[in-house]
């Protein structure tokens, strides 16, 4: 992958500017952008050319990221897409009046998976999302009938969030004249040639993700390999990895570990060049010119669900054997400084895997404490053995 260049998009914005009032490229004759100055306003304030640049300058890192095989979308400065859906007001006719709104589920700004749209096209939805993006929980009563299938970009009108992601510059331009508000671009994730997956290493809420992420990386045995790192404006990163073509890699907050996220099939990133209310997204230097690496086997069974696993079923009457997992126990216990999160958690998911898990949290979590761990490290590190086992 061609390298990041900002020197070239701010080129390209230059260039973007210049022609931004030709009719070529912009809306359709007779109509006019919504999201421009209101009737009367100063066309020329310093605000406009500010906003002006901000916009050009967002549409000249999409193409340049489209240059490279990612497909883009162009998102609004709080890091949603910045079209709302053309079915907005069609699933307001299928509400009822005097009903109770259904909470939408627009996720908060650090969460860059597009609403309504859990997974790429080609790969099969999963549940607990809205129709289309854009549908912020119209009111609807439970005995209602649902409205119409949802569409995802087969009416051939903008607005169907990452549906709408796109690698052809005429086509990147279309969307970007329909939202003259945009201020930065998503990049689809899950798609070819990278079949992207982003770790999102969060470091607010008193959580630092990137210790978390070297503790799995030490208990899984995987390192992270050398590819594009994004800063963002809260002090987290972005990391970029590239999938297989045959694995969908769903969306996920916290499951993997506390302050971890994972954009995958109908997630985005924000990209390098976006700016958000909270400031300006921008590659890591040395990372620029790297391709998206390819993501390690070990890491890539984590971020896939597994089946969740059955307990072994006990005998019917038969008590509980009080020395069953007690090796486990004593694995622990015998942990130096440096391996106790470690050897508890290989712990947990042994004990997990073979039916006893729950039975055997206490004694697991009291040997932590004995070695040193706190008890909340302890719970934490235990709850996790139990996620990615398929327990929790």
């Amino acid at each position: 992958m061609a390298p990041i260049d900002r020197h070239a998009a701010d080129r390209a914005a230059d260039h973007t500017t210049r022609h931004a009032a030709e009719p070529h490229g912009t809306e359709p004759h007779g109509t006019e952008p919504h999201g421009t100055e209101p009737h009367g306003a100063e066309p020329h304030t310093p605000e406009h050319r500010a906003d002006r640049r901000t916009a050009t300058l967002a549409l000249a890192h999409a193409l340049t990221a489209a240059e490279r095989g990612l497909a883009v979308i162009p998102l609004s400065r709080t890091k949603l897409p910045a079209l709302r859906s053309p079915h907005h007001d069609e699933a307001r006719h299928h509400a009822v009046p005097g009903a109770h709104a259904v909470p939408g589920d627009h996720t908060a700004a650090g969460d860059h998976t597009a609403p309504g749209a859990p997974a790429a096209p080609g790969h099969p939805a999963s549940p607990g999302h809205p129709a289309s993006p854009g549908h912020r929980g119209m009111p609807r009563h439970r005995d209602a009938p649902h409205p119409p299938s949802p569409c995802r970009g087969e009416c051939g009108r903008m607005g169907h969030g990452v549906y709408d992601a796109s690698t052809d510059p005429h086509r990147i331009r279309e969307l970007f004249a329909a939202a003259p508000w945009a201020s930065g671009y998503g990049i689809a994730c899950g798609l070819p040639p990278y079949h992207l997956i982003g770790i999102d290493l969060d470091t607010k809420s008193g959580v630092y993700a990137p210790a978390e992420l070297r503790e799995l990386a030490l208990r899984h045995l995987f390192t992270i390999p050398e590819t594009v790192v994004v800063a963002t404006p809260s002090g987290g990163r972005h990391i970029w990895l590239a999938g297989p073509p045959d694995t969908v890699v769903p969306n996920s907050a916290g499951r993997l570990a506390p302050g971890i996220d994972i954009r995958g099939a109908g997630g985005y990133l924000v990209g390098p060049g976006s700016r958000t209310e909270h400031g300006v997204y921008s590659a890591v230097p040395g990372t620029a010119h790297l391709p998206p690496a390819t993501c390690p086997p070990a890491l890539l069974r984590l971020l896939t669900p597994s089946p969740r696993r059955r307990p072994r079923p006990a005998h019917a009457g038969a008590p509980a054997d009080p020395q069953q997992g007690q090796g486990l126990v004593q694995f622990v216990l015998a942990a130096h400084e440096g391996q106790r999160n470690t050897r508890l958690f290989w712990a947990a998911c042994r004990a997990y895997e073979n039916g006893f898990g729950e039975a055997l949290t206490a004694p697991l979590a009291d040997a932590a404490l004995r070695v040193g761990l706190t008890a909340r490290e302890a719970a934490s590190t235990i709850a996790s053995a139990a996620r990615l086992t398929g327990h929790a």
